[in-house]
């Protein structure tokens, strides 16, 4: 059995009977009493988020979870259908496991899915996304310099804040863990 000095961000262990994903950890050592390790996690069958601190040594069971690179392929009723890059085999995924990635996968887009068993825990997206621009006020000239945004659309139907310069049609990475502007793509 492993303790909190073997937690890390994405590690999923099993607390009060429940899978729950590390979020976010920080490890605490006051100048009085003894260390601790403050904690985000978060409830991968609802999707709550909760804060819980483990005194320092605390014995925690990490579940074993596998990785498997599988490409998103379409939105059916309410389930993504993933296909397995090696066996070509297709796996539907609840929308409430895929969470707020919906909001940057797009047909072919190359994911990892984790899976204790048989059972679809968590899917992880790359860090960014390119996504073209679907609806926005159009651009102006100058006014560049205050670093004012405007609101534009996604091809997902995600919504984000963008510079005064881009325009309807143009292809921008995003930030899939923050759901922020990073640039124009070159792709």
């Amino acid at each position: 059995m492993a303790t909190t000095a073997n937690i890390r961000n994405g590690a999923v262990i099993l607390h009060k009977n429940k899978r729950m994903k590390v979020v976010e950890f920080q490890h605490v050592k006051p100048g009085k009493g003894g260390a601790f390790v403050r904690t985000k996690l978060k409830d991968i069958q609802s999707g709550k988020i909760i804060d819980e601190t483990f005194n320092s040594g605390h014995k925690l069971e990490f579940i074993k979870v596998e990785a498997k690179a599988m490409q998103f392929l379409y939105l059916d009723n309410d389930s993504y259908v993933f296909m397995d890059n090696e066996t070509y085999e297709q796996i539907n995924v609840a929308s409430d496991s895929v969470g707020d990635g919906k909001n940057f996968l797009t047909s072919g887009m190359n994911v990892d899915l984790l899976f204790d068993g048989s059972k679809v825990l968590d899917v992880r997206l790359p860090s960014h996304a390119v996504l073209e621009v679907t609806d926005t006020e159009p651009g102006f000239k100058g006014n560049t310099a205050t670093g004012a945004t405007k609101p534009a659309k996604v091809e997902t139907g995600f919504t984000l804040n963008v510079p005064l310069f881009i325009e309807e049609g143009e292809k921008l990475r995003i930030d899939t863990r923050t759901g922020e502007y990073v640039e124009r793509s070159k792709e």
